[in-house]
């Protein structure tokens, strides 16, 4: 057996080791067994000279080395030798007999087959890691110590030399861990700042779906929320922050705070980024985040929209032609020194729109817009129920449990109600033209539709009060053109007044002496909730809302 053939192989720290138990060998102890002696170097001062490595006997250094070596030959892997480390570990093992009967640890970490790699190959082949049958683990490196003719003559020794890794394995498995348990915490942290129950509008059908990166993808920022307004109004949005980990999921948190309460303003929603924008800049100035902000008017049958540099927002109109929603977009949320602007896409009755975040469709070996476009094709077959379409769409991008991104999709339907169900969602507008006419118009208009829609007497009564109160408000303090409009859904009745004049009202406590400052007040007091809002076009709108007798329970 050539010594220096495979003692070159060896790890660093094992020959070193190795070295230091034999740093002298008598020329006695020089016999059988032993390599042929190489060329010492004499010191030039007298000392004596230092042995070279082809002096050193193979069997000597073997026997004292802390790590498991094991020599086997032949195709059957019989054992010629194992040292005391090995004895130690797994016991006495008996020479001569095939490894597969006489060293069952390495058959059960797999270690034959390798054997077999290294016969054939003649090259060493190396399995880090394994926890052996005696709880410690090892990297186990096999080496071929025989000449090319000895194998080629069905012979060939195998060194199998076994460096215990245990307290590197152990450090590992605490780091992994560690790393779960922050993982766990990011998870529970995100899925808490998500909403645990989504607002369901009047109008719309809303489901979505959060699915985290695998366990070995760090959680990210991805979140999304749905937002009633009033008025019928509904908000929807969804982002994403940049980063891994508890720091994306906290500034995620923050970010979804600050969109509720600018929702609440009622603004629109290219300001409402533009807010969202200095915000983020404060929270850090070196995490920027995605995002799309979009209001629906069921009124309107559009989807006005404002995005941050995130992806574009698909719908499916009730033909099953898909659109995307390509512009206006701005950059990320963060970066500062951009002025948003608003777009908007029809969504009309039958419609299908789809918000989502960069997981469901980028991936490393394909093109972003190829992704979509199969995205598209994808929620052009899809139908059902928005979660049932949520769930396809998942399934159509390849999303696994083992995903390396997070994943955050919401799906809102516009029904096309038809039949009994479409009774239930009426709408009646009337122009108001001033003159001391309008107010008494605007309430025999409002009581007849009322009236033509079977509310109780109680109610009726209550929303021609308010339809009289909100158009005086519109004709004293409010400027042409001006629009009456009532709504009713399966839950609610909706007043709505819309003049040119942009101030907006707001309830205040009127004095004795007063004669304006009442009619907020008594629209407040009778109603279930009201606001107001600015127009695109300039002016504003003035709304109230009664809830059903039926939807209170």
């Amino acid at each position: 057996m050539n010594f220096t053939r495979w003692s070159a192989r060896l790890p660093g720290t094992q020959r070193r080791a190795a070295a230091r138990t034999e740093t002298a060998v008598s020329p006695e102890r020089r016999g059988e067994g032993s390599v042929p002696a190489a060329r010492a170097e004499q010191p030039a001062d007298g000392t004596p000279p230092v042995p070279a490595v082809d002096e050193l006997p193979a069997r000597g250094v073997l026997d004292r080395v802390p790590a498991l070596v094991a020599l086997v030959h032949g195709p059957d892997h019989r054992i010629a030798y194992v040292n005391d480390a090995y004895t130690t570990a797994f016991g006495t093992r008996p020479t001569g007999a095939p490894a597969r009967e006489a060293l069952p640890e390495l058959a059960e970490l797999g270690l034959l087959p390798l054997l077999d790699q290294v016969l054939r190959s003649g090259k060493p082949r190396t399995l880090k890691s394994r926890k052996a049958v005696d709880g410690r683990s090892y990297t186990f490196t096999c080496t071929p110590v025989a000449e090319d003719g000895d194998r080629d003559a069905g012979g060939g020794a195998v060194l199998v030399f076994a460096t215990d890794v245990t307290d590197h394995a152990e450090a590992a498995e605490r780091l992994r861990a560690s790393e779960r348990r922050q993982r766990e915490t990011a998870v529970t942290l995100q899925r808490s700042l998500l909403p645990q129950e989504l607002e369901q509008p009047d109008d719309l059908r809303i489901a979505a779906t959060y699915q985290p990166g695998g366990t070995e993808a760090a959680v990210g920022g991805d979140w999304y929320d749905v937002i009633t307004l009033g008025g019928g109004r509904t908000a929807l949005v969804i982002g994403d922050v940049m980063g891994r980990g508890v720091r994306a999921a906290a500034v995620m948190g923050q970010l979804r705070t600050a969109v509720r309460a600018y929702a609440r303003l009622d603004l629109p929603p290219h300001e409402v980024l533009q807010l969202l924008d200095g915000l983020a800049a404060e929270i850090d100035a070196n995490q920027i985040a995605t995002c799309v902000y979009a209001v629906h008017d069921p009124n309107e049958g559009r989807l006005v929209y404002a995005s941050a540099g995130h992806l574009p927002i698909l719908v499916r109109d009730e033909n099953g032609t898909v659109s995307r929603a390509d512009e206006p977009t701005g950059p990320p949320l963060g970066t500062g020194g951009w002025i948003h602007a608003s777009g908007s896409i029809a969504l009309g009755p039958g419609s299908t729109a789809v918000l989502y975040t960069d997981g469901l469709v980028e991936r490393r070996d394909a093109d972003l817009d190829e992704s979509i476009a199969a995205l598209e094709a994808a929620l052009a077959g899809a139908t059902g129920t928005p979660q049932v379409v949520c769930d396809r769409l998942v399934r159509s991008a390849g999303v696994t449990a083992d995903h390396d991104d997070d994943v955050a999709v919401l799906v809102l339907q516009h029904p096309a109600r038809t039949g009994p169900d479409g009774d239930l969602f009426r709408n009646a507008g009337l122009e108001l033209l001033g003159g001391v006419e309008a107010a008494p118009r605007a309430r025999a208009f409002a009581s007849g539709v009322l009236t033509s829609w079977r509310f109780p007497a109680e109610l009726h009564d209550l929303g021609v009060l308010a339809t009289s109160e909100l158009v005086a408000n519109s004709l004293q303090h409010g400027t042409p053109p001006m629009r009456l409009r009532l709504r009713r859904t399966d839950r609610r009745l909706i007043v709505e007044v819309t003049d040119g004049d942009d101030h907006l009202p707001r309830r205040r406590r009127a004095e004795p002496g007063d004669e304006s400052g009442r009619g907020i007040a008594i629209v407040a007091t009778i109603a279930s909730s009201w606001g107001c809002r600015r127009t695109p076009g300039g002016g504003k709108a003035v709304w109230c809302e009664f809830v059903l007798p039926e939807a209170k329970h």
